[in-house]
């Protein structure tokens, strides 16, 4: 692949470790994995806001109560964050509208995550949502394969609200390696008919636990045949758990990127990646 950019375009004081973020209209919307709070950033004036997305929210949350919000995708004037399933504290689904700037429904998914297991024969510790994204009319959910199975899963479902019949496909990926461990799925979005993703190499093998950070890749999926198109690493510092939509322009396509610092410090680095559009 060609030449790729990657570089700091700002820090934001006042989250901590980051896991998803959404841009839109110069705010920036982002979760992060042990906060209650949905944070919305003012890339102009530099603001910050929190909207809170349970009862009682903290920014640091004990690992062992966290809802762990791992992923959000947006459709309309909604914005969908979900939960990573990975423990039983972990199946939230909250709906908040971007107009309004409140919550709009909460959902437990419970059911759907266990049926999502039984269909893609994921071990419950195996079982690790860190991507999502709905298109009006399917909902792809990535399993991040840092378990002891390596299971990178994606699940399509065929349904306009997740409360609803549905239709549902699994498809596993082989996902590029660093010194021999897979990389595994931290966050997807969909430009246009492409998916592009972000798969991070750990050296842990718990979904639960947090290892010595390898890297991280960018690569993308066509939406129409699910296969890969590229893979291309891209850090073997980071380890980049949120991705979002920034512009396209004279043959480039450009994305924010959130990384997990694993830690308890509040502050997160946003990153630009510029990629030739091909």
């Amino acid at each position: 692949m060609e030449k790729f950019t990657l570089e700091i375009l700002f820090q934001i004081i006042g989250i901590g470790s980051a896991s998803g973020l959404f841009y839109n209209n110069d705010a920036l919307y982002v979760i992060g994995d042990n906060s209650g709070f949905l944070y919305e950033y003012n890339m102009q004036n530099q603001k910050l806001n929190q909207h809170a997305l349970i009862d009682n929210p903290t920014q640091n949350i004990p690992k062992n109560l966290k809802p762990d919000f791992e992923s959000l995708t947006n459709h309309n004037d909604t914005l969908y964050v979900f939960g990573s399933g990975s423990t039983e504290n972990r199946n939230k689904m909250i709906e908040f509208d971007l107009k309004s700037k409140t919550v709009l429904q909460k959902n437990n998914l419970v059911d759907l995550y266990g049926l999502m297991q039984n269909f893609g024969e994921i071990k419950p510790e195996d079982f690790n949502l860190e991507g999502s994204i709905f298109d009006g009319e399917n909902w792809y959910l990535f399993n991040r394969g840092n378990g002891v199975s390596n299971k990178n899963t994606i699940f399509t479902i065929h349904a306009k609200n997740l409360g609803e019949e549905f239709a549902l496909i699994s498809v596993n990926y082989k996902l590029p390696k660093i010194k021999g461990i897979r990389s595994s799925f931290t966050d997807a979005i969909l430009v246009e008919d492409k998916i592009y993703f972000l798969s991070t190499v750990e050296n842990t093998k718990s979904t639960y636990d947090d290892g010595e950070i390898l890297g991280s890749f960018i690569g993308r999926i066509d939406q129409k045949t699910m296969k890969i198109d590229f893979t291309q690493k891209i850090t073997s510092t980071n380890k980049f758990e949120g991705l979002t939509f920034y512009k396209k322009e004279n043959n480039k396509i450009e994305f924010l990127l959130c990384e997990d610092n694993d830690t308890e410090l509040l502050e997160t680095k946003i990153y630009k990646l510029t990629l030739p559009v091909k």
